[in-house]
């Protein structure tokens, strides 16, 4: 056989096991359109590799019962939906009840029907914009602990802040109390084994979620843990953008200064973020049953005012839940959608309901970094954000460090802070969490925040969009063909 003809021949069974592979991804795999095809062009382009890519990146999670929650805890939180349905729906009822009840109503139901977020009105939160301000509270807190700790992050770095956390977590495990730590397995890549052992050794548990097998190969690499979650005493949490690192102090040369954003809450809805926590620490372990008792929950009436509900989002949800809250948030705007993201690639559905509030009147501004930490990504982002400009959307560069805050600002009467960024990996990849918040006085400081940051970002005018060289067009184009599986 000549060579032209095992050439033939072998390019011949390449396509084909290809086209079984692409028709294995396409009836499947029941995705989002975007996300099908963006998968579909890496195998045409990469025959077989792809396909290895593919399973590395982009299969789905099982969405069948992923946290093993028995047929009485399913049951117990149906009830709880019903129960607080029926308080909603009498306090609605009620000629005293709280304006911001009547108003968003229909979100907090949304929120309540899809993501079991229970609303919890007793609550006080303080806002951290700054990481100083934010680690040298949560330290204090740690070292004022009186029985227990929870600590979840996407990131933890062996560095000097690393460290100090760790090492108060140790004095504290050392006093006897119970001390637990969640990380994630490849948003914490750089952690060496033996980074805990002290704290094993006195008594805390670690454990890792989706850990690599060998610390080689991990098939989960795309499904990540990106909350940072701190509970302590059942009393205190914190929940936001900050990981745990020497650059969330500004301290890398890169970034600069690092401008994110964590609430600290204190009430009831602390007991929310804890189950959020007991969910993903089970599910990091080998536990075959569950053991809420072994955990502390707020049982007392607080004395706060804020109203808060606490929402979740992953890849073993039907419902991208998150990314639905935002888009219901907008939808509700009256005057104004204020928006701070690292990485703005929304879909197509998140991009109509921004369009749709700028043809309404809306004031929505947007501010993004001005340099990148991800080129594809920083370029996409740009893409998407030019789009909006054209229906008179007001895009922001944050020109002071880098800009990694995930906030949004409707009407300066409810907010949301948590963990999700706008773009495909938050909407349906990740595991996400978010406070939103209908407390008025909260959502005007968060407004104020937006206002300053506002005075050291410079502004992306049409004309200056307009006028990107012919190489950031097509790193855009490039980026924006990609964006639903970045």
């Amino acid at each position: 056989m000549e060579i032209s003809n095992i050439i033939t021949t072998i390019a011949s069974i390449i396509i084909f096991i290809n086209l079984l592979l692409a028709l294995g991804v396409l009836f499947f795999e029941k995705r989002d359109v975007g996300y099908t095809w963006a998968w579909l062009l890496v195998l045409f382009f990469i025959p077989i590799i792809g396909f290895f890519i593919y399973i590395f990146l982009g299969r789905s999670l099982k969405q069948n019962n992923f946290y093993g929650l028995t047929e009485e805890e399913k049951k117990l939180l149906k009830d709880e939906v019903h129960t607080q349905l029926a308080m909603i729906d009498k306090e609605k009822q009620n000629a005293a009840s709280s304006p911001w009840l009547k108003q968003y109503e229909d979100l907090i139901t949304m929120n309540l029907r899809s993501s079991h977020a229970r609303l919890s009105e007793d609550n006080d939160i303080f806002i951290f914009h700054d990481g100083h301000q934010k680690f040298d509270a949560l330290i204090n807190d740690i070292l004022a602990a009186k029985q227990e700790i929870n600590v979840q992050y996407y990131i933890i770095q062996p560095d000097n802040l690393g460290k100090r956390v760790r090492d108060a977590l140790v004095m504290k495990a050392k006093e006897g109390l119970k001390v637990r730590v969640l990380y994630d397995e490849v948003g914490s890549k750089k952690l060496p084994v033996g980074f805990f052992h002290e704290l094993k050794r006195a008594g805390g548990e670690v454990r890792v979620f989706f850990p690599s097998f060998l610390k080689l190969i991990n098939f989960r690499i795309n499904n990540r843990n990106h909350r940072k979650l701190v509970i302590i005493d059942g009393k205190h949490s914190y929940i936001g953008g900050f990981n745990v690192g020497d650059e969330y102090l500004g301290e890398d040369k890169k970034f600069g200064y690092w401008r994110d954003t964590h609430f600290k809450i204190i009430g009831n809805a602390v007991n929310d973020i804890q189950v959020r926590f007991v969910m993903d620490w089970h599910q990091a372990g080998k536990d075959k049953t569950w053991n809420y008792k072994e955990f502390r929950f707020y049982l007392e009436k607080h004395h706060g005012t804020s109203p808060v509900q606490i929402i979740s989002s992953g890849p073993n949800s039907k419902t991208e839940h998150l990314k639905n809250m935002y888009i219901k948030m907008i939808h509700s705007a009256e005057e104004s959608v204020f928006i701070q993201t690292p990485y703005f690639i929304p879909d197509t559905s998140f991009m109509d309901a921004c369009k749709m509030a700028l043809l309404s009147g809306i004031d929505v501004r947007i501010m993004i970094p001005c340099k990148p930490d991800h080129p594809f990504v920083y370029w996409a982002t740009w893409a998407c954000a030019g789009d909006l400009l054209e229906y008179g959307a007001k895009i922001l560069l944050y020109e002071n460090g880098f800009l990694h805050a995930k906030t949004i600002v409707v009407d300066k009467k409810i907010a949301s802070v948590g963990t999700m960024n706008i773009d495909s990996r938050s909407f349906r990849l990740n595991f996400e969490v978010n406070a939103v918040t209908y407390d008025e006085g909260v959502s005007q400081e968060l407004y104020r925040i937006f206002e300053k940051d506002s005075k050291l970002s410079s502004e992306l005018t049409p004309e200056r969009y307009n006028n990107r060289s012919l190489l950031i067009k097509f790193k855009e184009g490039v980026s924006r063909l990609l964006s639903p599986i970045l």
